[in-house]
């Protein structure tokens, strides 16, 4: 894990680059943690990682009630729960990135939310993707969100999405001062596993994937390195790499 400064947005940015993954728990926990320093010390961080083992993530309200754990244990599937909300979602073939940072970095929660999937449209664009923005409206009641499903079943307002369909998906949580966002770039692969284990009727995942967009594989590298020139858009000087020792030890502690 290499550790890079951005000078943006008025921050220095601690861009944290982990291609080799780790397992569900180690990840969330540091996503946590970053959290924490970043409403504790004012920091603000970008993470690029990714999962080994794949693992199913559970939105921190999700009742685990949905899911048939018969059917994850006979799938050997690591399972953990987030500490941000939102649906259930298969990570394996993908980027998984994390923002944790003040909030007066955006504005605002929402001010946040899409300002980041702008600069993950503008890295994906770059890729030749044709990404945009979902449009803002209003959330009506829908019986599908009372029901097991994955995260990438429905996109919402100021999401990712290629031809109407979802290739991010993100949440978010705060913690006074702070928050995180953290989420889904999809290289490849499918949700289904999602509905394989949910107990009854599940919503069907409509999300596509960067290797069917592009009709090519696309590997996490290219990917880190589109968002990193992304964020580096903004940038006030030239940033350099750091040994991460210091820091990793300090998120852990």
């Amino acid at each position: 894990m290499r550790l890079r400064l951005i000078e943006a947005d008025g921050l220095s940015w601690k861009l944290l680059l982990e291609p080799h993954g780790r397992s569900g728990a180690e990840n969330m926990a540091l996503d946590a943690a970053l959290l924490d320093r970043a409403d504790c010390m004012g920091e603000a961080f970008l993470r690029l990682y990714r999962f080994d083992p794949p693992c199913l993530s559970l939105g921190r309200n999700e009742p685990t009630a949905r899911y048939d754990r018969s059917a994850i244990a006979r799938l050997a599937l690591d399972v953990v729960r987030r500490p941000t909300g939102g649906c259930a979602v298969w990570h394996e073939h993908e980027v998984t990135y994390a923002v944790a940072a003040p909030i007066a970095t955006f504005g605002g929660l929402r001010e946040a939310y899409r300002a980041i999937h702008t600069r993950l449209s503008a890295a994906l664009q770059s890729l030749g993707v044709d990404a945009t923005l979902a449009l803002a409206r209003p959330r009506l009641p829908s019986p599908a969100f009372h029901r097991p499903g994955p995260c990438f079943a429905t996109p919402v307002g100021g999401e990712v999405l290629v031809a109407g369909r979802k290739l991010v998906g993100s949440a978010q949580v705060r913690k006074r001062n702070a928050f995180l966002q953290h989420g889904s770039i999809l290289l490849d692969g499918s949700q289904e596993i999602v509905s394989l284990v949910s107990r009854g009727s599940s919503v069907v995942s409509r999300e596509t994937t960067l290797s069917s967009e592009l009709r090519r594989h696309v590997s996490f590298d290219e990917v880190a390195d589109a968002i990193v020139a992304a964020w580096d858009a903004g940038a006030t000087s030239t940033p350099s790499l750091l040994d991460l020792a210091p820091l990793a030890a300090a998120v852990k502690s």
